[in-house]
């Protein structure tokens, strides 16, 4: 039936329609929720850095403190007198000696072998779980002392069932002989606690694992002992053999790798455990000094918050494009139809037309006369429009003079400081004239015609910025353009502290324009950000160049208010301005406009995603050529005799 045949056409277009829009707004929400997933990730990244790097300083500072008490205590007099003959002697003075350096030094324990690792004296004599009588000669402390050198280990106290550090060194009765070995060795314990209650301050969780991967320091209490990976039979025969940890069962943390950022860095999960039920970001660093590894865990939950926002502020600006669409789709169905009743007139006027021409013949002169004044007003609107053109290229050559009165503080400043800096070294060298030291008048005159020569490049950059352009379009180095405009603003951005960042490949960009009409744009767009971050605690500027395949985008970026919504329509409109009365004429953003426009590109005004606004330059690209031309900023300044 071809009655119903069209509606049904239109309503399955419709639903076409629909399906299309939400797969877009699908696609758009989850890439803008991969990007922002990949940023806040880096500077969760960052954070975990420094913190991981810092605890690891503060372990290490902790530890080696103490390293050198040992050898300090093993050569005290009093040690080596009661180690001659122990069992003649009373402990008890040595006792309380090793009881006051263990006070004063803030350690566990510290305690005196003899050369069979029999304890002989102890700071800890008084307690019940006293180390004297003990015998330590499997602790591998024992063992490298023994051979003459410092000894260094950690693990869980035999009687105490602490996890501690261990430091020794042997004491020497008599070190002179060929064959000497040493009489003793004298432990110091450092006990841990102190540096994890520190960690617990700290919204991350912190790990410190051994070769094994054995977790022997951790934030939270549940994790320590407890083995990152599963052990096998033949590593738990090991570690029982060497009391390392003593009886402890070691189970495993239950730690999960979700997925892999780096040689250093995963995002892992646990599947039980104090843990469970959230995602970390994991980073690991070495501690080569005493064979561990320290760890980091940051929950991922900014990283999950940040991707969320992104995802809900694409969602919205693409539901606000695809409003804009559906509504210009109506307006061009409304201009159709007005379209079809244009043509139903024009019927009507042909028709009438016939009786029109009986006309024609009367009224020839008067057409005649008319066509006359018509010449005369065409030719009058030529003029106009001439003067037009000439009125612009001076409001575009004001504008620039207008720029450079704003940057007459600056440059003040600029040529100020080698001008006082010319006077210093002149009398320098008049000085050093009288009195015939020619080497020292040189070297003095020399830096004068240094600063001469900076005070003519500034110059020259002004004269650079004020000339009029040309008409013909040539290939323009963006990166250029840039680095000339922020020189002119060198001033303030040094007294408003603004941070420049430069977003844009290491490969020279170019674009087909008129370099001195392009770099008029930026240094108009530079101005009004700086002026828009007056009153910003921390402003940042970023500039940016995105080569396409056949053109370019050019983006300045600020951290200021932004524009208003109301008033993005009206930004490129002529005298129309944000700023307070006497602060602009409102022309700088309409000519920068025009001037684009003439280029054959176009220029965009946003406010950032992260605040702030943003004008884009669209523009064609151009290939660079060979062996690029000087460019007319970087001219030489002239020297006089």
């Amino acid at each position: 039936m071809p009655g119903t045949e069209a509606p049904r056409r239109r309503r399955l277009l419709r639903g076409g329609l629909l399906a299309l829009g939400l797969a877009g707004l699908a696609l758009c929400m989850w890439q803008t929720a991969q990007v922002a997933r990949e940023q806040a990730l880096q500077a969760l990244h960052d954070d975990a850095e420094n913190e991981l790097r810092l605890s690891a300083a503060g372990l290490t500072g902790h530890l080696s403190r103490h390293d050198y008490l040992p050898e300090l205590l093993a050569s005290r007099e009093a040690v080596k007198r009661f180690l001659t003959a122990p069992h003649r002697q009373d402990p008890m003075p040595l006792n309380r000696l090793l009881d006051r350096f263990r006070a004063t030094a803030d350690v566990s324990d510290i305690y005196l072998l003899d050369r069979h690792a029999d304890t002989l004296a102890a700071s800890n004599w008084h307690r019940p779980d006293t180390f004297i009588g003990q015998n330590y000669r499997f602790r591998r402390y024992y063992q490298e002392a023994m051979q003459g050198r410092q000894g260094r280990f950690f693990g869980l106290g035999v009687q105490s069932r602490e996890r501690g550090y261990y430091f020794s060194a042997p004491v020497w009765l008599d070190d002179t002989a060929p064959d000497a070995r040493p009489d003793g060795v004298m432990v110091l314990k450092v006990l841990l606690d102190a540096v994890e209650t520190s960690w617990a301050e700290q919204d991350a969780e912190l790990l410190v694992t051994d070769r094994d991967a054995i977790v022997f320091m951790a934030s939270r209490p549940e994790l320590r002992l407890t083995a990152l990976a599963p052990l096998s039979e033949a590593q738990r025969r090991a570690l029982h053999a060497s009391r390392r940890y003593a009886d402890e069962p070691l189970p495993p943390t239950g730690i999960r790798e979700l997925e892999r950022l780096g040689p250093r860095s995963r995002l892992v999960a646990f599947d039980d455990g104090p843990l469970a039920g959230r995602h970390y970001l994991s980073l690991r660093r070495p501690m080569p000094a005493f064979d561990w590894q320290m760890h980091i865990l940051k929950p991922l939950t900014p990283v999950i918050d940040a991707q969320w926002l992104a995802a809900l502020l694409a969602g919205g600006l693409y539901g606000l494009v695809a409003l804009g669409g559906g509504v210009g789709w109506q307006r061009h169905r409304l201009r159709r139809e007005r379209e079809r009743f244009a043509e139903r007139e024009r019927h009507t006027l042909a028709r009438a037309r016939d009786e029109l021409e009986r006309h024609v013949e009367a009224r020839t002169r008067d057409l005649t006369a008319t066509n006359r004044r018509l010449s005369d007003e065409i030719e009058e609107r030529r003029r106009a429009e001439a003067s037009l053109r000439e009125t612009r290229d001076e409001l575009v050559q004001a504008a620039k003079l207008a720029v450079l009165g704003q940057l007459a503080a600056g440059i003040n400043h600029e040529l100020n400081q080698p001008l006082a800096a010319i006077r210093a070294y002149a009398e320098n060298a008049r000085a050093f004239i009288a009195r015939s030291r020619a080497e020292a008048a040189d070297a003095n005159l020399g830096q004068i015609v240094e600063l001469t020569e900076r005070m003519a490049e500034i110059s020259a950059q002004l004269r650079q910025f004020s000339r009029k352009s040309g008409d013909s379009l040539t290939a323009v180095s963006v990166p250029a353009c840039f680095d000339y405009a922020l020189r002119l603003f060198q001033a303030r951005l040094g007294e408003g502290a603004v941070e420049v960042i430069r977003d844009w490949p290491a490969a020279e960009t170019w674009v087909r324009a008129d370099p001195v009409r392009l770099e008029q744009v930026l240094v108009n767009l530079i101005g009004n950000s700086l002026q828009a971050m007056g009153d910003v605690p921390s402003p940042r500027l970023t500039l940016t160049i995105a080569p396409e395949e056949e053109r370019v985008r050019i983006a300045v970026t600020d951290t200021g208010p932004g524009i208003a919504e109301d008033q993005l329509t009206r930004i490129f409109e002529p005298f129309f301005t944000t700023k307070s009365t006497g602060s602009g004429l409102g022309l700088g953003l309409s000519i920068s406009a025009r001037i684009i426009d003439d280029l054959g590109g176009r220029l965009e005004a946003t406010n950032a995603p992260e605040g702030g606004a943003r004008f884009t330059i669209v523009l064609p690209r151009a290939e660079g050529p060979e062996a690029p031309p000087r460019h007319s900023h970087h001219e030489e300044p002239s020297r006089h005799a």
